[in-house]
């Protein structure tokens, strides 16, 4: 019989009062794994009354002593690294090794939240006027919540709960209910931290839970990540609301390669960025821009390269391709690549139908290539989340920047060159938030702003770094006269 998944509410695991539950599967086997509760507003409205309820007690704790819980925190994940890791691929169905590099990342971020007594800092100016000084002290300021979604069940989270509790806000987290099961280990580590009780949260759910938690009006702030269309809605119901939001969308992100590149590490970093996690990453290359004599070259290896990747079960050490998250989403991107062919497409590589020894009931896509793309197509344009690469062919390199710039997205753009001027031009004239200069995946580290603009982002403060310290925290202004 498999486990039914608790809240964990005012540092206690508790049942939900959900009346229906959702399987938690593992994509490479369709086994049913767990059972998630689907929480109602209840269940929300408890979790967020301990927090508000611990709030107080919390935000008047030391600030070096709210840091050194991250200090027990980074332990006691490094203690577990390997089973967080293999927690990830049973629920989610990457590679271990990109499990672990998830992980890793994960842990950055606790790193990052050990700065914040003096990242928090505030600031003063004596003498504003005469006989008057005037500081700006950064405060907490209360509930915060995450909304999180399946393609990095532990990383995402630790991108916002670190941070929001060392600066004294009380957190909530509400993962995706199909990869549940990282938070679930997360909340087992955070307990053992012996928190004041309140200050963590768990619930789990899906759409109710989430709308509980944006219209609450004891929650004074958001962060999302998902898609698009979801990041809107968020960002739209929590401003209604009154509350900071930051939602970060889906992507489309373009790679331009120019002749004088140098191709052999292009070949291995777009191969990396389109086909790592199965392309379920909002940083996933998604379409290369080849410049001239750059696409016949590309094209070619690419194709030779991407069929010989092994695709499996991703806790098998040798899998360098692992799983997408169901089989509805085996059928939506298998959807995308027939529509991408309706339009003019040419099949390079087919990653449809692909079975592997032993899990054949799994849901894999195998790497795909489409190539003579165009850049109105619906590859082109629209998020595929899945192991596909579109390839257009362009004359110049500002005819690869306006095609990049057409894309109503602007997560993360790339560019390969020996060139630095076309690389200056690169960053500056292209409408994206992630810029990457002979790199495949342009993620920035725990203390730089995860960027994105255009329908990537809705907000103003991005997730991590120093506008996450803006973010969870205010400033209040005191000017005083002494006489």
């Amino acid at each position: 019989m498999v486990e039914k998944l608790k809240n964990y509410i005012g540092g206690e695991w508790v049942d939900s009062s959900a009346t229906e539950y959702t399987p938690v599967v593992n994509p490479a086997t369709c086994e049913v794994i767990a059972e998630v509760p689907d929480s109602p507003a209840a269940d929300v409205d408890a979790a967020v009354s301990a927090a508000k309820e611990a709030f107080w007690e919390w935000r008047t704790t030391p600030v070096l002593s709210r840091a050194q819980y991250m200090y027990r925190l980074k332990a006691l994940l490094e203690e577990r690294f390997e089973e967080i890791s293999r927690t990830i691929v049973e629920e989610n169905g990457k590679t271990i090794d990109e499990a672990r590099g998830e992980a890793r990342r994960g842990i950055e971020s606790v790193d990052f939240a050990m700065a914040v007594p003096s990242l928090m800092q505030g600031y003063k100016t004596e003498d504003i006027s005469s006989g008057i000084d005037e500081t700006a002290e950064r405060q907490p300021l209360g509930v915060f919540a995450a909304i999180t979604p399946f393609n990095f069940p532990m990383m995402v989270p630790l991108w916002f709960l670190p941070t929001a509790i060392t600066t004294g806000n009380t957190f909530l987290v509400k993962p995706s209910p199909q990869t549940p099961l990282s938070m679930q280990l997360l909340y087992e580590l955070l307990d053992e931290l012996d928190l004041p009780e309140g200050v963590v949260n768990l619930v789990h759910g899906g759409i109710p839970a989430s709308t509980a938690v944006m219209e609450h009006p004891d929650v004074v702030g958001v962060s999302f990540v998902g898609s698009s269309a979801v990041a809107k809605i968020v960002y739209e119901t929590c401003a209604k609301h009154g509350k900071r939001v930051q939602a970060q969308g889906g992507a489309k992100n373009y790679i331009a390669v120019m002749p004088d590149a140098n191709m052999e590490a292009s070949i291995v970093n777009i191969l990396g960025s389109a086909y790592g996690c199965a392309g379920q990453r909002c940083l996933a290359g998604s379409v290369v821009v080849a410049v001239g004599d750059a696409y016949d070259k590309l094209q070619e290896e690419l194709k030779d390269r991407a069929a010989k990747l092994r695709v499996g079960m991703g806790l098998e050490e040798t899998t360098q391709m692992g799983t997408v998250i169901s089989e509805s989403a085996r059928e939506r991107i298998e959807g995308m690549i027939e529509e991408g062919l309706k339009e003019g497409a040419e099949l390079v590589l087919d990653g449809r139908g692909v079975k592997v020894e032993g899990f054949e009931k799994g849901s894999f896509v195998g790497p795909t290539i489409l190539g003579g793309v165009k850049k109105d197509m619906t590859v082109a344009q629209e998020e595929i989340f899945g192991p596909v690469l579109s390839m257009i062919k362009v004359d110049s390199f500002d005819e690869a920047v306006e095609v990049i710039n057409n894309s109503r997205y602007g997560n993360a753009a790339s560019i390969f060159t020996s060139n630095g001027r076309y690389a200056r031009e690169f960053k500056y004239r292209v409408q994206a938030g992630n810029i990457g200069i002979n790199i495949g995946v342009a993620a920035a580290q725990a203390s730089f702003p995860f960027g994105g603009q255009k329908d990537s982002f809705f907000g103003d403060l991005h997730g991590q770094g120093p506008d996450s310290i803006d973010f969870y925290t205010d400033r209040k202004v005191l000017i005083e006269r002494w006489y």
